[in-house]
């Protein structure tokens, strides 16, 4: 880089952080969305705005916004909670889908009815599906409503969005790569998305948060940052590699980050790196604004504008309320919905960079989103006094019928009882296709890496199909634990489906071995044929072919126990890590401070195999449980000084404690236990 050119880009730099602070400043003192001072910010110093250009590296910030997009995802990513998606359930589910049904219909009308281009309506349907995650959190915790019930199916909703956002992103760059997009085309690209993130999360469930635990113990938070970023980064090129975008690869990764039990920690350490970079996105973002062109298609924006905040609301409500919930509780949360934002931009990105959406659409919707975001807070805030409105106004037949129809619902709900078998199948079902996704990530790794494989081993031997059939004998060998725990899976499933058909009578018998044979024998056909449809590009013909096959079934053969081994520990871990999840720490009514009047201090050593060594303090409880405080520890010569909730107790540590003489033994009882 140029001492000029570093020089102009520091210059613009400066420009843009100096303005987006005046404007943040100002918009905080106005209590509006911080974003939409960005964007503002972005407006004032872009181009379009007279009377001088103040960014001359408008490319460098440009690649800066990139990082921004980075940053971002992964900040979501961050935020997706299993824990909290299965409280809401169903409703996330139904509520999500009919917003993105509804809303792209409307959208891809909207553009039909303004005579544009089939790749603008597109783009447009999916720019105006997705709810803004960021602003909506911003604005619920700043309003003090982040704990409402509403708030927590608003959450669900949008991490459900999330997900359908990246099966739309990746759905969108093959539309605009080929033109077209066939059925066939749309259930391959599901299917390889689906393989990737079931993979990618399996892996990285079972490796990342044992990799940050390692990281953490230095208590460095340089080294945790790095750690962080590198994954970070990491995973996002590797998206990239499998076609897709960065910001699948950062949304996965921060997803999976989100399950560590350093969470916390590593959330207080990203936020400003993401503040900054998510500034320069947003800044970016008013950058591209035209007034020329907004005035120009000022009716869009207005008819846009106007679908968004009535669609969405009426879409949102009715998803919510058909689940259950009640009038109140529905309008709350299709109100809180009632915009667009981050997605719609990176949407909006991917389309100008593939050249498949016109200009004119970006600032379109950029002015949606500013309009709309500006008037979030005011909708939630105003919820209250609408659903009062519509209890007055409304037909007492109409409030009627709605009510008795979420009570009818909820007693449905409360009531209805299920056969354990059919929990045992429902489980044992989704077991098998995840081992069977977790099977076909192996093989399309596999026809990802061929065309090297040839290249670094161009002399393979024949007999084996030389380099792709190696290949596909390794990644036959690398998914056995997978695929062997599918068909022991599918052995049980059968077993079970054969007792359920049958009955008491020994004139069953027969029916029972007929529906266990024909389900084992017709689920591993199936799967067979499902992993050779896979890899049939790199499987060569005639007697090479079957060579790899009987190699492949010695080594199941010969691996068979020690696969069940792997299978056993890697299931277990992944449970262990997801029942590691921290819950976000919140004030409790804990055991107050002993009294300074009376306190002791005590030095108790962790003794080996103690049931608190590796576990963090918050963990522990202990002043909950005991009274007593841990004011210091004592680590290989090295003491921590009243230490935080996050540090870890090891086998060893000599540890000092503050309370009561009764609270100091129990204590030294809980420290102790085995």
């Amino acid at each position: 880089m140029s001492a000029a050119h570093a020089n102009t880009l520091l210059q613009d730099l400066a420009v843009v952080m100096v303005v987006a602070a005046a404007v943040t400043l100002l918009f905080r003192q106005l209590r509006q969305p911080v974003v939409l001072g960005y964007i503002l910010a972005g407006a004032i110093i872009g181009p379009h705005t007279p009377p001088f250009q103040l960014i001359a590296d408008r490319q460098s910030i440009e690649t800066l916004a990139e990082l921004g997009v980075v940053f971002l995802m992964f900040a979501l990513g961050l935020e997706f909670n299993l824990g909290r998606l299965r409280k809401v359930g169903v409703t996330a589910f139904v509520g999500a889908l009919t917003e993105v049904i509804s809303m792209g219909w409307v959208g891809y009308l909207i553009g039909r009815w303004f005579g544009w281009k089939t790749m603008d309506c597109l783009f447009l349907a999916a720019m105006l599906s997705m709810s803004s995650t960021t602003i909506i959190i911003k604005v619920l915790n700043e309003m003090g409503r982040g704990k409402e019930k509403f708030a927590q199916l608003i959450f669900g909703i949008l991490i459900v969005e999330d997900v359908l956002a990246m099966v739309m992103i990746a759905l969108l760059s093959g539309i605009a790569t080929t033109g077209t997009l066939a059925a066939g085309d749309v259930l391959w690209a599901t299917g390889r998305l689906t393989i990737f993130l079931v993979v990618t999360l399996v892996l990285g469930l079972l490796t990342v948060p044992r990799l940050l635990g390692y990281a953490a113990r230095f208590k460095s938070n340089e080294m945790l940052l790095m750690t962080v970023i590198g994954l970070c980064f990491s995973v996002s090129l590797l998206a990239v590699k499998f076609g897709y975008s960065v910001a699948l690869g950062a949304f996965v990764i921060g997803a999976i980050i989100a399950e560590a039990r350093e969470i916390h920690r590593i959330t207080a350490l990203v936020e400003p790196v993401r503040d900054m970079f998510s500034a320069v996105f947003f800044v970016t973002v008013g950058l591209m604004i035209d007034p020329h062109l907004i005035a120009q298609h000022w009716v869009p924006v207005a008819v846009i504008t106007l679908a968004v905040l009535l669609c969405k609301i009426v879409a949102d409500a009715v998803g919510v309320f058909i689940v259950g919930h009640d009038t109140r509780t529905s309008l709350r949360v299709g109100m809180g919905l009632a915009q667009i934002g981050e997605f719609s931009f990176i949407i909006a990105t991917l389309g100008l960079s593939l050249k498949a959406m016109s200009e004119f659409l970006y600032p379109i919707a950029v002015s949606v989103s500013a309009i709309t975001t500006l008037l979030t807070p005011y909708l939630i805030r105003s919820s209250d006094s609408v659903v009062a409105a519509f209890d007055r106004t409304a037909p007492a037949w109409l409030v009627n019928a709605l009510n008795v129809y979420s009570q009818w619902v909820r007693r449905v709900q409360s009531t209805q009882g299920e056969h354990p078998s059919r929990r045992f199948v429902r489980r044992w079902s989704w077991q098998i296709a995840l081992n069977v996704l977790l099977a076909s990530g192996a093989f399309l790794a596999a026809v990802a890496l061929a065309p090297r494989a040839e290249r670094w081993w161009p002399n393979a031997p024949v007999m084996l199909g030389r380099a792709n059939g190696l290949v596909w004998l390794a990644a036959g060998v690398i998914a056995l634990p997978a695929l062997i725990a599918a068909v022991r899976k599918l052995q049980a499933l059968a077993m079970l489906l054969s007792e359920m058909a049958g009955g008491a009578r020994a004139t069953t018998t027969a029916v029972r071995r007929v529906v266990y044979h024909t389900v084992f024998l017709a689920g591993t056909v199936g799967i067979a044929l499902w992993v050779l449809a896979l890899s049939s590009t790199l499987l060569p013909r005639g007697p090479a072919s079957a060579a790899l096959l009987v190699v492949l079934a010695l080594v199941a053969f010969l691996l068979w126990r020690y696969c069940i081994q792997i299978h056993a520990r890697a299931q277990a871990a992944l449970q262990e890590t997801l029942a590691e999840r921290p819950a976000l720490e919140e004030p409790a009514a804990v055991t107050p401070l002993p009294s300074l009047l009376g306190a002791q201090l005590e030095a108790v050593l962790i003794p080996m195999g103690a049931s608190v060594a590796g576990k963090l303090i918050r963990e522990l409880e202990l002043r909950t449980k005991t009274g007593a405080s841990v004011v210091g520890i004592e680590r290989s010569g090295h003491n921590i000084i009243n230490p935080g909730p996050d540090d870890e107790l090891l086998a060893g540590d000599r540890v000092l404690l503050l309370g009561q003489q009764s609270q100091l033994a129990a204590a030294r009882d809980l420290l102790s236990s085995r």
